[in-house]
């Protein structure tokens, strides 16, 4: 299912759309569930259950057009789960840009770098990326496939990983890059305000049958600039879901961005930063698309 956080005169709540007509399934409205996305993903399979029949009776559907659409998870409960240079061309793209703080090290890394993004970067699918509040004039953009959790767990073996995955998004990890280099750690470059838009919708598990061939494909202005397979990854999600869960127990709606590939802007002599004006589109199928215009 590809369920969406979306608001309208009576408010905001979750659904799930029916690419297919093109309608929105008000499940508070159908199954009395909860109206925010995290709610409702700790409800587990009895949520999905739910939702399945409220889809299959036909009832409570709104015209996809006639509502505002926002981040599935517009404010999550703590800063998003973010991996640094997890793919092996993006890795030795931003060792050779002069942006990256521990150049001199070794361009792979031998364990996934964690890092995180405050929950007021958020923003949805269609709203401006601010980089006018970026006075280092040098914002960029990353394409990410994001795990989305769904069952609770702390020290979740590789085996086990993918029980503990409720369904994925796109996040575009973006970044003021002086800010990253300037301040030797990443927090602060990507925790701007509006710079992780994210959308346009959760897809669940079932809609994926094997999420190493998702294609994640970026275009800047229709042209094309990231164009890899997750099969790509350094670290793939069970290695990356064993190694956060050894110290912290990872909770239903938590969210873990899984790192960027080659082809972002600093990749370029000179970079390619990020302007007014500009629109940045991600595709990741079956999520669909997340594209965001430049403020």
């Amino acid at each position: 299912m590809r369920l969406v956080t979306f608001s309208d005169p009576k408010g905001m709540r979750i659904g799930v759309h029916d690419a297919s007509s093109n309608t929105i399934v008000d499940l508070a409205a159908v199954s009395r569930l909860p109206k925010d996305m995290t709610s409702f993903i700790a409800l587990g399979k009895n949520g999905l259950k739910r939702a399945r029949a409220a889809v299959k009776s036909g009832d409570g559907r709104i015209a996809f057009d006639s509502v505002k659409l926002h981040a599935p998870i517009p404010r999550p409960a703590k800063n998003i789960l973010c991996v640094g240079k997890n793919y092996y061309d993006h890795a030795k793209e931003f060792h050779d840009s002069g942006f990256d703080a521990s150049a001199g090290k070794d361009a792979i890394p031998e364990l996934p770098i964690i890092f995180t993004k405050w929950p007021n970067s958020v923003i949805a699918n269609g709203e401006p990326i601010p980089s006018y509040l970026d006075y280092t004039n040098s914002t960029d953009y990353e394409g990410e496939l994001t795990v989305v959790i769904g069952e609770a767990g702390r020290g979740i073996t590789k085996k086990n990983a993918f029980d503990h995955v409720y369904g994925y998004t796109i996040i575009n990890d973006a970044t003021a890059r002086t800010l990253q280099n300037q301040h030797k750690q990443w927090f602060l470059g990507k925790s701007l305000d509006g710079y992780c838009p994210m959308g346009p919708c959760i897809v669940t598990t079932d809609e994926v049958r094997d999420v190493a061939k998702m294609q994640l494909t970026t275009r800047v202005n229709g042209e094309v600039r990231q164009d890899t397979p997750v099969s790509q990854l350094i670290f793939d999600i069970p290695t990356l879901i064993e190694t956060l869960s050894r110290v912290m127990t990872l909770e239903p709606g938590d969210l873990i961005a899984t790192g960027t590939c080659a082809g972002v802007g600093i990749g370029f002599n000179p970079p390619k930063f990020l302007k007014k004006g500009d629109r940045v589109a991600i595709t990741i199928e079956p999520i669909g698309t997340l594209e965001n215009p430049v403020d």
